[in-house]
């Protein structure tokens, strides 16, 4: 009886403390994969349960627009790219950057090198192919500081919607194509293609890399003393997975595939993709360094006649968030 008892009191305390806890939802900007994979670790080792916390991760795709979702109160936290949202700042969208897991940018711009293409000044004539939902901004921002049209006009280049795949690029329908170091990058090697065959531009080699994958919420929750504490626990309880999937990437790609509904994953993809995310997210704790922000800044006004965004942006950023967080 005392045992039964006891075990009763137990479980009526786990009840009363998961009901205790604080919903958080993350939109994140893509499907389940290893690029986000700190989130399903912190899940997964029970930081987030740790923080008081029950957190949905909700899975991205070719349809979702991140910035939508959170504006529309369908998540609380979204992971998107600083251009983008800068963009959608400047349009109107008050949302901020709280924490910046990623350092390092892993875009990359593959060109099939039997096109002749082996440096920017060979660009003129030729059809890049890129993705859009405002992964198109970094490309056209390149394009711009290069000085080239983006219409196919002459003397410059034809910017063309691809899906998020490199058939495109493998059935030379264009000459290049954006990749990252983690994803389509490997797809194309996994397609039969060697090193030999590719000319790759990494935007971090080109000086043009703008910050990945930061953490934004809107301007109200950060006024919102509950809502701040509840993303400063978060943003915490992240990077506590983000350093646990650095140190065991094997581990946190297994955790990816566990939590990956649909199935499409495999084992082998998420593993190298962990291996290659690791590389992006070393070196941060979380904090945004200015730095990186205002080169992405400088990227984005620099990029032609057109820029992304008119001016220098302000209130974009705020410590506040990682500087509690990681007290």
């Amino acid at each position: 009886m005392k045992k039964i008892l006891t075990t009763a009191l137990a479980a009526g305390f786990l009840a009363s403390a998961a009901s205790a806890a604080d919903d958080l939802t993350l939109q994140l900007k893509w499907v389940t994969q290893a690029q986000f994979a700190g989130y399903y670790v912190a899940k997964d080792q029970g930081f987030y349960e740790e923080e008081g916390l029950n957190v949905t991760i909700k899975p991205g795709g070719p349809d979702i627009a991140p910035v939508q979702v959170l504006m529309g109160g369908g998540a609380d936290v979204m992971v998107d790219w600083l251009p983008s949202a800068l963009a959608a700042r400047e349009q109107g969208a008050p949302i901020v950057n709280i924490a910046q897991p990623f350092k390092s940018s892993g875009l990359m711009l593959t060109c099939l090198k039997e096109h002749g293409i082996n440096s920017p000044a060979d660009f003129p004539g030729h059809t890049l192919g890129t993705w859009f939902f405002g992964n198109e901004i970094p490309l056209f921002s390149w394009m711009g500081k290069l000085g080239l049209a983006t219409d196919g006009s002459e003397g410059g280049v034809t910017i063309q919607k691809i899906n998020f795949n490199v058939d495109p690029l493998l059935q030379k329908q264009v000459e290049c194509a954006t990749t990252m170091t983690y994803n389509e990058y490997w797809q194309v090697i996994d397609a039969g293609l060697t090193p030999d065959d590719l000319v790759v531009f990494k935007y971090q080699d080109e000086g043009i890399a703008t910050l990945e994958d930061g953490l934004y919420a809107t301007e109200a929750s950060l006024a919102d003393p509950a809502m701040a504490d509840k993303l400063t626990r978060f943003v915490r309880a992240s990077m506590k997975g983000w350093k646990w999937a650095e140190e065991n990437p094997d581990a946190a790609a297994d955790i990816v595939l566990e939590n990956d509904e649909t199935g499409a994953q495999t084992e082998k993809h998420q593993r190298r993709m962990m291996g290659e995310i690791a590389k992006l997210t070393a070196g941060s704790n979380g904090a945004l360094d200015p730095a990186d922000f205002d080169r992405t800044v400088e990227v984005l006004l620099s990029s032609g006649a057109d820029p992304v965004i008119s001016k220098a942006p302000e209130g974009a950023w705020t410590h506040a968030i990682t500087d509690a967080a990681l007290q």
